[in-house]
Order: C-alpha cells, then structure tokens, then sequence
C-alpha cells in the first residue's frame, strides 16, 4: 500500500469517528481543517486553486476506485493547477494505460504525466527506503527558508524521487533537486516542476 493512500484511510477514520459521536475526534478534525486551509490558501496556486486541485484528486480517485480498487491502492497522484502526475507501480501495461484514460475523465485535468513503473510491487525493503528519502526531503525543504516547501509535491518510487509544483526561481529548484540527488539511497530525480513565472501558467490563467 502506498504512503499517501494509507493518510487517506487514516483521514477517513478520523471523520468517521467524528460522525459516530466522537467528540475528542471531531475536534481534532476541525483543528485539522483549519490548518489545512490555512496552509492551502498559502501556495503559489491560491486557497481557489488548491481547493479544484483537491476536487479533481477526488474525482481521479472514484474513478480509480469503480474500475479497480488495486489501481485506486497503487497509483498516487499528485496534482498542481489542473497538472495530474501518476506515480506508483501497476502490474500490467492494460492497467497503466487505464489509469492515465481515467485521470483524463476528471473534471479540471489540463494534462496527464505518465510515471507509473510496470512490475510487481516493491519488496519491503525498498518500501522503507522510499519512505525514509520522502521523509528527509520534506524535512530538508521545510527548514530551508530559501524554499518554499509547500508549493511542492514529492514521491519516492525505486529510488526515483518525483518533484512536482511550482517553484519560485530556478534557484529554488536547483537547491531542491540538489536535496534530493544527495540523498542516499536516491538512484535519479525526475522534475515536474514549474517555475512560477513559466508562461504555461499564464495561458492556464493561473499565473
């Protein structure tokens, strides 16, 4: 099971608790979603733009879920201003190609990128090691004051490191990808990222 499915599922607990009554649960929810927006509307992309980002996840993700749970299990994406980036392992090219047709029947999706690796799932070891890299990446990016660690998503896959976002200069990006490349355990470091003055931005009318 990836990282990001398994919050998803503790998040889901978390509410439902909420609705059975839980008052210590509820609570914790609300400080969760206040947080939550708060950090949302502090992006490059704007509270607005988060919040179709956050949409269109959901919508990727029923769609996953009806046509097959494993897909809805393997398969992370990552989504920036309407971008979706696919990661994860899938164990058959039919279910890759499926997956991208999918995430294109999604309301506000303006492109598709195609990462996903076709083989078995990972052992566990590397599991682990995947963690520990998108672990200490997201430690070494929040406390760097030169970069602003919210605007990015990352994936481990293999030890390949996925960035993906907007990023305010190519400066920031460099030290970011610098971040990640000196990392052990990482074998490369794919970017998505794009710069917050790239003129894509600006023909999506999010700039």
């Amino acid at each position: 099971m990836r990282v990001r499915k398994f919050s998803s599922l503790v998040v889901v607990a978390a509410a439902l608790a909420c609705l059975a009554g839980t008052l210590s649960g509820c609570a914790g929810i609300v400080v969760g979603t206040t947080a939550t927006t708060a950090t949302m509307a502090a992006q490059e992309r704007g509270l607005g733009g988060a919040i179709d980002d956050a949409k269109t996840r959901i919508d990727i993700n029923f769609l996953w879920f009806k046509h097959d749970e494993e897909m809805y299990r393997d398969v992370t994406p990552s989504i920036s201003e309407g971008r979706v980036l696919l990661t994860g392992y899938v164990k058959a090219e039919q279910m890759m190609h499926d997956a991208v047709r999918l995430a294109w029947q999604a309301k506000g999706v303006t492109e598709v990128i195609n990462e996903l690796q076709v083989h078995d799932d990972a052992d566990v070891g590397t599991f682990l090691r995947d963690i520990w890299i998108n672990s200490r990446l997201e430690v070494k990016l929040a406390i760097d004051d030169k970069v602003t660690a919210i605007n990015y998503s990352i994936d481990t896959v293999s030890g390949v490191v996925y960035l993906f976002g907007i990023a305010q200069d190519r400066e920031e990006l460099q030290r970011v990808t610098n971040y990640a490349n000196d990392l052990e355990y990482v074998r490369r470091v794919v970017s998505h990222v794009w710069l917050k003055s790239d003129p894509r931005r600006m023909r999506l009318g999010v700039s």
